[in-house]
């Protein structure tokens, strides 16, 4: 926990962890709008941030937080909102321009069933690529899936640091069943989590050029009001931030929005691998079905003697096509269960070139994966 100076074992539920981690991770500013299954998020938040230092703000809807949070973080401050599918739905337009002006800020969308209102209390998984894809136009971003509550925290820190690093939005997924189980974990002192700020101008404000490229692709990042010029739009724009119409400027722009995240894969991709060394059959899962098919995996070695392993994604995109694709060529047979009908193992279905059988188990209705349903598909 923030300013705790020695460990503490803590009952925490996965919403109070991710609220836990974004404080850890420096977040000072929230801003969101209370909605199943994240509103504990907001709850712990605007208790948590005044005791240090920080802002909370409850929006009139989620446009509007959305917008708030890319505000706090061009004046310097790291920002973060939480919400689930609908809320989502209505960050997009704002979320696509954090993507084009590079405003690094943290997105948690804690995933429930349906679309539309759906299934407000209930779990599901089918914000995959909403996520991915959600706002219009080609645009980089990283998103990022949690399976435990120890997870909430030590991911939501991970998100913070690949956000600020990179200059991107991080949508961070959870879902009902991991955001509201509670279990006991120790978080690390605080001088001992790994905290990743964006980088400064080294430049006196007149020498300062706002988008101007480097060796990493990320542009240095000043604070509205250090008296830095910055030109913020959610046009094309050249290295100044003013709009462009010139095809060179704008493909050397648009490259560049993408290859910072490209280049940098092996930072980025995050997998767990689990009985994976000997395994002939793979689950590939994410999320609360990931802690599923760790038990079925071992139900499967124990009571069969199936040869079974598990690869937990954490970074679904950049989609972390290496792990996947040494799972694919060692096994013969690949499961790939979801809470949607199907989205991940489009994407597991894509890298695979060995012919590998790549079967899906999907459930729409509402309802968790349990261990005992991806068991009867691992001994079929």
């Amino acid at each position: 926990m923030t300013g705790v100076s020695k460990k503490k074992r803590l009952l925490l539920q996965g919403n109070e962890a991710i609220a836990e981690g974004a404080l850890a991770a420096g977040c000072r500013f929230f801003a969101g709008y209370p909605i199943t299954p994240a509103s504990e998020i907001s709850e712990v938040l605007s208790a948590r941030l005044p005791q240090v230092g920080g802002t909370f703000i409850q929006m009139e809807d989620e446009i509007s937080s959305m917008g708030a949070i890319i505000g706090a973080s061009i004046a310097g401050v790291k920002s973060m909102t939480a919400t689930s599918g609908p809320g989502f739905s209505l960050m997009q337009e704002n979320l696509g321009f954090a993507c084009i002006t590079e405003i690094p800020c943290v997105v948690v969308n804690v995933m429930r069933g349906g679309c539309s209102t759906g299934l407000p209390t209930s779990p599901g998984q089918g914000d995959v690529m909403q996520a991915r894809w959600g706002t219009h136009g080609d645009h980089p971003i990283i998103v990022l899936a949690v399976s435990t509550v120890y997870d909430c925290f030590d991911i939501t820190v991970h998100a913070f640091n690949l956000s600020e690093e990179f200059r991107v939005p991080v949508v961070l997924l959870s879902d009902e069943v991991v955001s509201h189980t509670r279990e006991t974990v120790t978080l690390p002192q605080a001088h001992k989590v790994e905290i990743i700020d964006r980088t400064s101008p080294s430049v006196p404000p007149e020498w300062y050029i706002p988008y101007e490229s480097n060796s990493r692709g990320v542009p240095d990042m000043a604070a509205f009001g250090e008296g830095y010029r910055h030109h913020v739009t959610g046009l094309v724009h050249d290295m100044r931030g003013f709009p462009t119409q010139r095809p060179d400027e704008i493909k050397e722009f648009m490259n560049r929005l993408f290859h910072k995240i490209s280049n940098a894969i092996k930072r980025i991709q995050m997998v767990k691998t689990y009985m994976m060394d000997d395994a002939d059959v793979a689950v590939i899962a994410y999320g609360s079905v990931a802690r599923s098919a760790r038990r079925a995996v071992m139900d499967a070695r124990d009571r069969r003697g199936v040869k079974a392993g598990l690869l937990q994604l954490i970074s679904l995109f950049p989609f972390p096509q290496h792990p996947v694709e040494d799972a694919l060529r060692r096994c013969r047979r690949v499961l790939v269960p979801e809470m949607n009908m199907g989205q991940i193992v489009r994407e597991v279905k894509q890298v695979n070139q060995w012919a590998v059988r790549v079967e899906k188990y999907n459930r729409i209705d509402g309802q968790f994966i349990t261990p005992d349903e991806i068991y009867s598909q691992l001994i079929k």
